[in-house]
């Protein structure tokens, strides 16, 4: 971790830059990620990529929650082959990638993910020259793991974008405080956006939202802007155990309009993607890990 740490302090720089205007080829490279398990995050992931994907956009999901890589579960998709083929050129890149609804884009981290950290220069060379393959799309979602974990902070770090998703329970909201206070004590400035996630009412939601803005803004001087909330919906555990997205499987619920809300906030160009957003985030992913 202490190494991760100094890595941390010299990407500072490199991650808080003015923005520049958006090139119509240029991918959003979001980080997905929460501060406990538990609370929806993957859920978050699949829903806000098919809302997007709906919308005629060209949509990857990188599933790298080591702990619980469930995107292709929560899609009913079987993949056969994961990102720890492509890293020792067993396949290339576009070999492993499942499709899903809406020609969605699922790449399987698996076990991959993990050996990121251990790469050798022939390896991180063939993964480079993979990533033309990335920079076709609009939006790049990767679903991290939770907590405070190495690959955890290299992937938010890594990430132009971050959204943080929490409950209203005071234990999400500690552990998601606890995230941000690391990223904060190492000058890591991302654009970090909250998502209140099962909330009952708009009410609740404001609320866990003002909190997490109070302390993050008193005690560590740290903006986190609240973007949305999905509310309480019983329609979300009946598509998870069908092995469906709850957009397609209700998409006149709560949850499926509240999703479609914050795809909208994604696609109003009010924090504008680079080009070659691919290409910096994997370089400053290695070098975080290295």
């Amino acid at each position: 971790m202490r190494d991760q740490a100094h890595n941390l302090r010299s990407l500072a720089h490199g991650i808080i830059r003015p923005r520049v205007e958006l090139d119509p080829a240029a991918t959003r490279v979001i980080a997905i990620t929460s501060g406990k398990g538990g609370v929806g995050k993957t859920n978050l992931t699949v829903n806000l990529g098919l809302a997007l994907a709906r919308t005629s956009r060209r949509v990857f999901l990188l599933d790298a929650d080591l702990g619980l890589a469930n995107i292709d579960v929560l899609l009913g998709l079987t993949p056969t082959h994961s990102l720890y083929d492509v890293l020792y050129g067993v396949k290339r890149l576009e070999d492993i990638v499942v499709t899903g609804p809406f020609d969605v884009q699922v790449i399987p981290g698996g076990a991959g993910i993990q050996e990121l950290a251990n790469l050798d220069s022939a390896q991180r060379g063939r993964l480079i020259n993979m990533l033309s393959y990335l920079r076709t799309a609009d939006f790049l979602l990767i679903d991290t793991g939770a907590g405070i974990s190495r690959n955890v902070l290299g992937f938010v770090a890594a990430a132009r974008e971050v959204v943080l998703v929490v409950t209203p329970e005071p234990t999400s909201l500690t552990d998601a405080y606890s995230l941000i206070k690391i990223l904060a004590r190492h000058r890591v400035h991302s654009e970090i956006s909250l998502v209140v996630n099962r909330a009952t009412s708009e009410h609740e939601a404001e609320q866990a939202a003002a909190k997490m803005q109070l302390v993050c803004g008193e005690f560590l001087k740290f903006t986190v802007r609240h973007i949305g909330s999905i509310g309480e919906d019983p329609a979300v555990v009946r598509a998870v155990k069908n092995q469906e997205p709850f957009i397609t499987a209700a998409p006149n619920s709560v949850a499926a309009r509240d999703v479609q809300n914050l795809a909208r906030y994604f696609l109003s160009g009010q924090i504008q993607a680079t080009t070659g957003a691919v290409d910096s985030f994997i370089g400053r992913l290695f070098r975080l890990f290295r």
